[in-house]
Parts: C-alpha cells; sequence; structure tokens
C-alpha cells in the first residue's frame, strides 16, 4: 500500500466536509466576530500556493520556511508547500534573528513562504543566509516537516520527520480518541513544537474544525479560557501540564473541566502528568472529560505512548496509587526499557528507548538510518504490573546519601500533597528523599514550548543559596532597608550611589515585569522568608512599602517602620492588576497642516490645532522625592487676579483614566462655524472607550475593549475612525460616530503607545510592548510594515516629521530611532543606559525628548546630540514646543515644571508644582481665557491642575481635584479636558478673567 501523506489525507476529508468550517481565527476581541475558512476554501487557496511555489521555485526543492504568527491562513500554508511537495520548516518570529538564520542554514532553505506583515527588507549577511549542504537524504516529497529539537534529549538537534512517521500518529489518535466532523481541536502548540503537527491534522484529516488564537490570547488564561469553552466549546485540547494548570483551579473546575465542560478529550503530554491527586483537584464533580497521558520525543516525532485513565482511577480516594502509567505503544511504534548496560529488560527500572520500521526521523547529518533503529529518550521509568510508570530525566536521576533518587518522582508526590509538605513527605518517603527546604516562587518560568523552565528554577534556588548566610545580618530596619536598596540597584544596574527614595516605584524607575519577578525572587532569597503578596507590593507599591511588607514578614518589630518611613497613597484597590504605568504621547509635526482633517480639526495633548498646540501627550511615572533648591527659582505661589477654574461637566468611566483625551472638532460642509461639533475621545482601565460631547458631556457612545486602556487615541486621515491602542495587545479602529469596530489589528504585547498618523499617507503608527512599532493602513487593513526596536518595549508614542519623512520612536532599553515612515528602514540610532518613557517631540530643526536619569535631551535631526539639560529627578513628561518653536516645556519628577531655549537649553523659567508631575504640559493660546500670548495647562499628581503664564510661568490659576492625575490635559478654546484616577473625565473652564 502507498504511504499516505497528510496533505492526502487533508483532501479526503475536504472532499467528504466541503461545506464545513474548517478553520476558526478568533482574535479574543469583545466586538467583531471570528474569521472563518471553509474546507473547500482551504483546499483553493492551498493549491493557488503551491502553484505559485512550483512557479517560482526550482524543482526539487526538498523544504520551504514558514515564518508566521498564529492566522486564519495558517493550515493554507503548510498545505500549500506539503502539496508541492516540500517540507514545510516552521520558524518563531519571536526569537532572536541569529537562531532563525543559524535553522535556515542547517536545514539548506532557499525558500521561505513568509507572512506579509512580519516582512522586513534588510541587507542579506552573506554568512549568515548562505544555505549549508545539507546530504540528500529522502525523495522529493518523503519530508513533511522539519523541526529543531528543544534539547530535552540533550543538545538541540535538527530533525527531519518523514510522512510515515507522523502518518501512524495521526491515524492512531484519531482512532482513540473517536474524532468526528462535529469535534473542535484548539492549536495550544506553536508551530516550532511537534505536539501542533498532531492537533492541526487530527482536525483538518477528520473533517472537524481548527480553532486558532492569536500568541496574546494564550498569555491570557481566564481570556483563553473564554474563547475555548464558552464561545467555540472546544472538544479536544492537548497541552502541556504546565499550561493547562495556569487556568487556576478555578477556572479548571468552573469552565475547562466542569460537570457540563464540551471538553470531550484532554491529552496532556510534554511533561510528566500531573499526579492523581492533583487532576481530581481539577475535576468539578460530575465531569465527563475523557483524560489521556501522552508521551514521546521530538526525534521520533511525535508521540509514542497514549494511556487513558479510566474514570475508576479518577474517582478513586485510593492516596497510595499517585503516578500515571506512560501507556501501550501507539501504531507503528516500539518501546523499550533498557539498563545501564544497554540491554533490553522486562522488570525493574531503565531508560526508555523509542522507534519502529517506519517511525524514524533524520537527526543532524545523518544521511540515512536503518529501519527499526531506536533512539534513547534520557527517561527513567519504572516497570509495575506490564505498566510503565515515569519516574523521571535521566539527568535528574542523583545520589544522595549514597543512595539514588529520582527528583520527578519526588515532584510528583510534592504535587499530590496540599499542606504540611515537609511533614508528610517524612512520612510517604524514605529520609534521603526528603528535601532540605521548599522555595516558593511567585510564578514558574515557562520555556517557549510551554514547559517549566529547569534552568531558570536552578537559578532561583541558587541566588536563595547564595543569600543564606546573610539571614542572620538582617535583625533591623537600617540593614534591611539597605540590603533592600542594594538588591533594587542591582536589578536595575544603578550605580552604588544612586539614591533610592522612600517613594520610588520600581516599574517607573525603569523596571519591567521580569525584572520584577527577579526582585521578588532576591528578596525571598536574601531575606530566608517566602512573603505572600510581595511581588504584586512590587508592581504596584513604593519602596517605603516593599520595606514595610518584608519587615512585616521577618522582623520581630516592624512597627519601626512608622517612624521612618513616609507614607505614600497607592493606587486604588479596585484596579488590583494595574501597574498603572506611565502615559506617553508623541508631537506631531511642527507643521500646523498635520493638523487639518478633513471638515475638522484634532486636538490632543500632542497636537496644535488653532488656538491650541499639540503637546507632547502621556506621561509616565516614576518616584523621587521633590528638590528644595529648586523653589528658589520659582515664581511665588499666588492668587491669579481674578482668575478662578471650575468644573463644566464630569464623565464616569468605572475605573481609573490615565490616558489623554483627544478632541475632534468637525465643521460643517462649508466651514462655518455654527456647523461645528466637538467631541473627547477617551478610554480607562475599565476598558471603556467613550466619546463625549465637549459642551455637555454627554455621552455620544461608549464601547468595552478586550482589555485596559491606557494608550491615548488619534484620529484617522479621514476623520472617520479614532484608533486606539489596548493592554490585549490590539490595535482598534472604531468608527468616529457610532464605536462600531471597523478592523482589529493584533499585535505581540499590550499597546500603550498612543499612535500617530502619517498626513501624506493616512498610515497609522503605533509601538508595542513587543518591541515592534508597525505601519498601519486602515483602509486596506494590512500592516505596511513593521520594525523590532532591538531592545526594550515600545512605550512611548512615535513622533513623525512629515517633510523630512522621518519617524522618531524611543524604547524602554534606551534606544532613540530614527526610521524611515515609508518603508521602516532605520535610519539613525542613538543609545543610552537609561529607558525612554517619554515621547520625542520635533520641530524644524530639533528632537526633543526626557530621560529617566534626569535629562531633556535634544538632538538634531541627523542623530547629533545637540544639548542636554539636568533635571533633578527622572523625566517621564514628554516635552511640548512652543508655537514659534523657540521654547520647550516639559515636567520632572522633581515637581517641577521647565521651560527652556530651544536653541541651547537654558534655563527660561521654572515651576514648582505641589507635587511630582508625571503628565505632559499643554501650551496653549491664551486669547480665550483673556490673555495675550501663551498659557500653559498642566498637572500634578496630588490632583493640582494649573495655568501658568507662558512667558515667565506665573501662576494664573489652579484647582485641585479628588484624584491623582497622570493624564495630560488638552485645551479647546475655553474647555479643559482631563482624565482623573478617581475614575472621572473632567471639563475645566474658567470662571474668570486674567489679569
Amino acid at each position: 500500500m502507498a504511504t499516505k501523506t497528510l496533505q492526502d489525507m487533508v483532501l479526503a476529508a475536504a472532499s467528504l466536509h466541503s461545506g464545513k468550517i474548517a478553520v476558526t481565527f478568533d482574535k479574543g476581541i469583545t466586538e467583531g466576530g471570528p474569521m472563518l475558512l471553509y474546507y473547500h476554501e482551504l483546499v483553493a487557496l492551498g493549491n493557488e500556493l503551491t502553484l505559485f511555489l512550483q512557479i517560482q521555485c526550482v524543482q526539487n526543492t526538498r523544504a520551504i520556511a514558514l515564518y508566521c504568527q498564529p492566522d486564519i491562513n495558517l493550515p493554507v500554508w503548510i498545505l500549500g508547500i506539503l502539496q508541492l511537495p516540500a517540507a514545510y520548516v516552521p520558524l518563531d518570529p519571536d526569537a532572536p534573528a541569529l537562531l532563525s538564520a543559524r535553522v535556515m542554514k542547517q536545514c539548506g532553505l532557499k525558500y521561505c513562504v513568509l507572512q506579509s506583515d512580519l516582512l522586513q527588507v534588510r541587507e542579506p549577511n552573506a554568512d549568515l543566509f548562505t544555505p549549508a549542504a545539507v546530504p540528500e537524504s529522502a525523495s522529493q516529497g518523503a519530508l513533511a516537516y522539519i523541526l529543531h529539537t528543544s534539547g530535552t534529549t540533550g543538545l538541540p538537534k535538527t530533525v527531519r520527520v518523514p510522512h510515515k512517521c507522523i502518518v501512524p500518529n495521526i491515524l492512531h489518535l484519531r482512532s482513540l480518541f473517536q474524532m468526528t466532523p462535529d469535534d473542535v481541536v484548539f492549536l495550544a502548540s506553536p508551530l516550532t513544537f511537534d505536539p501542533s503537527v498532531v492537533e492541526i491534522f487530527l482536525a483538518l484529516t477528520s473533517g472537524a474544525r481548527l480553532l486558532i488564537v492569536p500568541t496574546a490570547i494564550k498569555r491570557m488564561p481566564n481570556r483563553l479560557a473564554h474563547v475555548l469553552f464558552k464561545k467555540h466549546k472546544t472538544t479536544v485540547l492537548q497541552v502541556t501540564p504546565t499550561l493547562l494548570g495556569r487556568f487556576g483551579r478555578r477556572v479548571l473546575q468552573e469552565e475547562v473541566l466542569s460537570a457540563g465542560s464540551s471538553l470531550r478529550v484532554l491529552a496532556l503530554g510534554g511533561e510528566a502528568c500531573p499526579s492523581l491527586a492533583l487532576l481530581r483537584s481539577w475535576r468539578q464533580q460530575g465531569n465527563c472529560t475523557h483524560i489521556y497521558n501522552i508521551y514521546g520525543i521530538t526525534e521520533v516525532s511525535c508521540w509514542a505512548c497514549c494511556y487513558h485513565l479510566p474514570e475508576s482511577l479518577l474517582q478513586s480516594t485510593d492516596v497510595t496509587e499517585s503516578s500515571v502509567p506512560l501507556g501501550p505503544p501507539l501504531m507503528e511504534t516500539t518501546v523499550e526499557l533498557r539498563d545501564e548496560d544497554g540491554c533490553v529488560i522486562t522488570q525493574g527500572e531503565g531508560q526508555v528507548f523509542i522507534g519502529g520500521m517506519d517511525r524514524v526521523c533524520l537527526l543532524d547529518d545523518e544521511v540515512t538510518v536503518a529501519p527499526g533503529t531506536m533512539r534513547s529518550t534520557g527517561d527513567w521509568v519504572q516497570i509495575r504490573d506490564t505498566h510503565l510508570y515515569y519516574l523521571g530525566r535521566r539527568d535528574r536521576l542523583v545520589k544522595r546519601h549514597g543512595q539514588r533518587l529520582h527528583l520527578d518522582t519526588l515532584q510528583q508526590v510534592v504535587m499530590s500533597l496540599q499542606k504540611t509538605i515537609l511533614h508528610r513527605l517524612s512520612q510517604l518517603l524514605p529520609s534521603h528523599s526528603v528535601p532540605d527546604t521548599l522555595v516558593l516562587v511567585p510564578a514558574l518560568p515557562l520555556s517557549s514550548h510551554g514547559k517549566v523552565s529547569m534552568g531558570e528554577l536552578m537559578k532561583i534556588y541558587q541566588r536563595q543559596r547564595a543569600g543564606s548566610e546573610s539571614h542572620s545580618a538582617l535583625r533591623d530596619t537600617k540593614t534591611l532597608r539597605a540590603r533592600l536598596q542594594s538588591l533594587w540597584r542591582e536589578t536595575l544596574g544603578l550605580t552604588e550611589d544612586e539614591a533610592i527614595q522612600e517613594d520610588s516605584n520600581f516599574l517607573f524607575s525603569g523596571g519591567d515585569s521580569l525584572q520584577a519577578l527577579r526582585l521578588c525572587d532576591d528578596i525571598t532569597t536574601a531575606v530566608g522568608v517566602t512573603s505572600s503578596g510581595l511581588l504584586e507590593v512590587i508592581l504596584d507599591g513604593s519602596f517605603s512599602e516593599i520595606l514595610r511588607h518584608v519587615a512585616t514578614a521577618t522582623l520581630t518589630f516592624p512597627s519601626e517602620l512608622s517612624r521612618t518611613s513616609h507614607p505614600v497613597a497607592m493606587k486604588r484597590p479596585a484596579d488590583p492588576v494595574s501597574s498603572a504605568q506611565p502615559k506617553r504621547q508623541h508631537t506631531d509635526p511642527y507643521s500646523t497642516t498635520a493638523a487639518e482633517w478633513p471638515l475638522g480639526v484634532v486636538v490632543s495633548s500632542l497636537k496644535k490645532a488653532v488656538r491650541c498646540t499639540w503637546t507632547e501627550r502621556n506621561h509616565s511615572q516614576a518616584v523621587e522625592t521633590n528638590d528644595p533648591s529648586a523653589s528658589s527659582v520659582t515664581p511665588p505661589l499666588r492668587e491669579a487676579g481674578g482668575l478662578g477654574l471650575g468644573v463644566s461637566w464630569e464623565s464616569d468611566t468605572g475605573r481609573c483614566v490615565d490616558a489623554s483625551p483627544v478632541l475632534l472638532i468637525q465643521r460643517g460642509a462649508d466651514g462655518a462655524s455654527g456647523g461645528t461639533r466637538a467631541t473627547v475621545f477617551i478610554g480607562s482601565h475599565s476598558h471603556r472607550m467613550q466619546a463625549l460631547d465637549l459642551t455637555t458631556g454627554g455621552l455620544l457612545w461608549e464601547r468595552v475593549l478586550g482589555d485596559r486602556i491606557e494608550s491615548s487615541s488619534a484620529v484617522s486621515r479621514c476623520g472617520r475612525l479614532v484608533v486606539v491602542g489596548c493592554y490585549d495587545g490590539g490595535v482598534y479602529f472604531l468608527c468616529v460616530e457610532s464605536g462600531e469596530t471597523q478592523w482589529v489589528f493584533e499585535t505581540g504585547d499590550a499597546v500603550k503607545s498612543c499612535p500617530t498618523v502619517d498626513p501624506l499617507t493616512g498610515l497609522v503608527m503605533v509601538g508595542s510592548h513587543d518591541g515592534h512599532v508597525y505601519a498601519l493602513d486602515p483602509q486596506v487593513q494590512q500592516c505596511v510594515w513593521k520594525h523590532h526596536c532591538g531592545c526594550g518595549a515600545v512605550f512611548s508614542s512615535p513622533c513623525l516629521h512629515p517633510s523630512l519623512r522621518q519617524l522618531y520612536v524611543a524604547t524602554l532599553g534606551g534606544h532613540l530611532l530614527c526610521l524611515n515612515p515609508d518603508t521602516g528602514t532605520v535610519l539613525w540610532t542613538y543609545s543610552r543606559k537609561t529607558p525612554f518613557f517619554s515621547s520625542p517631540s520635533c520641530s524644524s530643526g530639533h528632537i526633543i525628548i526626557g530621560s529617566v536619569d534626569g535629562n531633556i535631551c535634544c538632538f538634531s535631526h541627523t542623530g547629533e546630540m545637540v544639548w542636554q539639560y539636568v533635571t533633578n529627578g527622572p523625566v517621564f513628561s514628554s516635552p511640548c514646543i512652543t508655537p514659534d518653536k523657540q521654547r520647550v516645556v516639559c515636567g520632572s519628577h522633581d515637581g517641577c515644571v521647565y521651560c527652556l531655549n530651544c536653541t541651547d537649553g537654558s534655563l527660561v523659567w521654572r515651576y514648582q508644582t505641589p507635587s511630582r508631575v508625571y503628565s505632559s504640559p499643554c501650551v496653549f493660546e491664551g486669547s480665550a481665557w483673556g490673555k495675550e500670548g501663551t498659557l500653559v495647562g498642566l498637572a500634578s499628581t496630588d490632583g493640582t491642575l494649573c495655568v501658568l503664564d507662558g512667558e515667565d510661568g506665573t501662576l494664573r490659576a489652579s484647582l485641585s481635584l479628588l484624584g491623582e492625575l497622570f493624564s495630560s490635559p488638552v485645551v479647546w478654546e475655553r474647555s479643559l479636558v482631563v482624565g482623573c484616577r478617581n475614575d472621572f473625565v473632567y471639563c475645566v473652564a474658567p470662571t474668570g478673567e486674567l489679569k
């Protein structure tokens, strides 16, 4: 019988189910439905790609790279390559470029099917991209795919997998799982992990439906559970135990493995199966899901054994039964157990070897392999009652006190216990198997394939062990404070003499979530005590609160902190997951034409319009104390002669408002002022995006997006779309009139950057925490180009100089890049050791940006440093250039607002605010407020709004709001709009005249 191929099986299923849905791609957003691909479309599009490849590629092409993110067309691309016929070689878009280049070279690749919005054109490096000579080991079409192993069974290696090796897996598992055309199979694994092959072809060879979601959604357990089980009623799920466990016990019991769950089949593989006790704790009473333990190695792709856990075992209360067997071999698979001398055994303990007559893959430089070749797994198992029970990796078999100990077996026992672990272990295990100590970690570090990273866990333990000798020395607050300050500096890469203020916040001092996890580990190591909630305090609180939290857990008399630490207001507890990260807004081009949209004007904290200057939007957060010396040059605080500020209206958004407002001023068709309509667009932590009437504050429409909104919005060149980034990784394009979603572009991580619109091309440029800046075309709904900025997330907002055709982008890695806005090509790069939270602003001759090291920096358009001005605290505020381009106004963490000369950076005036300044000042024409010249609107974090004279910085008016202010104010005529952390958006207006 001729060997079946994966594509043959798909085509056979498609001929029977041509009218059924083959693929569903759900972006996990609340607006708009999922994308669908029917079987007849899958075949037609696959044929088109095959024909194209036949024309473009030389004959006998044996392998083609596939470089893509999860997408509705992913199965089309795989099918098109297989039909050539050729093997597909998945490349990870998130992997370092050099690693991908190495894979391409080792596999001898000459062609790559590349997702269009991932394309970046660069000069090729001949050394990297010259394909290596790969042995002609198999006829064209014999190979299905080529992968790199993760290194679990030794050094990473290339694995070339023939169809005749993987097809038996698909056939047997399809039978065991009793697959039907009504099934929904979730693509849980990345393409670089061979279980993805099983997931894809289990579905598509059965006439079933393959469900695909973006990578970002896979990282959000609650959102993922909603998509899988509430929206799409997933029936087949194959995952690693670690990924399944990330749902948490509540979601597992109430959704994934509930009594009414849609899930028919749960296949756990890639790691040791959880203990029976843990599996039982995950299931709700009455759950009917069939659970399988599947086992295999990539070198004999994909699975070798499968065990169906009987319901009687899952219902049993026998605590002596803890581990789950590996199960019998799958079709055409041979499993052997060999002792340390390499002899096959049928009793006792030994290493697993896997193979079969046709289940043979080619590794690295192998040209041919004898049928029946057996591959070592490095896994140690025990035979009991004809069943194989996993003991652990060979490299996790250790000797302790002269006796052999399987660490993975110990892990199984530990996971079966819920409390008093050490005490219970002493009752269940011999003394040499009881660990000396238990180390609690806030989260398990994972590999790219969803497995626990043992290397990272070892680093955590080594840090704790290294610090254990100093525990006894931390007996008083003074010593503890010094130790925490040292760890803080070490984590952030600060110098030893860098002052750590009591109200310093870790994230706003330049840290990120991974560094916060490391600091949490280091503190736990240093004090020798695991403190519940420490990670949350690091992410959300000040240094003094971290100190108080740790002291409470470690010191006998933590109350002494009340005499040494200054309390700092925490963020509202109603939003416990918020990191309250700083905002940033770009300053749009100096050219006034950029602000003139069809029949209207866009006013933001970055843009200039009629009587308003576009100041830099979004602020940032950091933590430093005010510099008392600054007050010596600050104009005295005094009442503004005759002018007051009053609240015209307020709108409740339901959660904190850190985003800055954007105003759209729409004129009538004839341009007459009588037909003018002004709309406020602003987002909130409540996931809500609101459109408000500027005059009355009335709600025009409201939309709930997929997650928190900290990004400020922008308006498309056509004036019909409002564009905003979201924490769920999406860039949303909403209808200005109704708020309906027109398009959502998915990035790889949260979007906190404010979009910038190119007035010439209409492209929307926006940064993401995935490290890329994207150029999006809303008319054709596609990404024109994207560029990875090399180091760190893109938190600030891009700034465009339209006439020079230069786009400026800053990163948390300390890079300032100048790109061609039409192609994404790098024109120049500047780097410093501290992050840029501030957004760049540009004028005809300068680019100005603030830095966390306290400097306000000015560059020429060729990237040369022109001047630096040093403030007394980190600068997260984005600079605002005055209408005459002669001055720039910027806030600092030291509580001051600085007005500097753009030419040489000299100080014109400085104003001391009541608190720190995170947001960006707004410079606007004062005529509507009864003042000739310019005024400066600004907000400090204690809730104070100030209006200053732009000429000398004297205070003209002020108003205190009941909440912290991280939003940047925006002014149109006599209305000043700002968001507040008490959940409200405020419109403020003058109540008198300036004198």
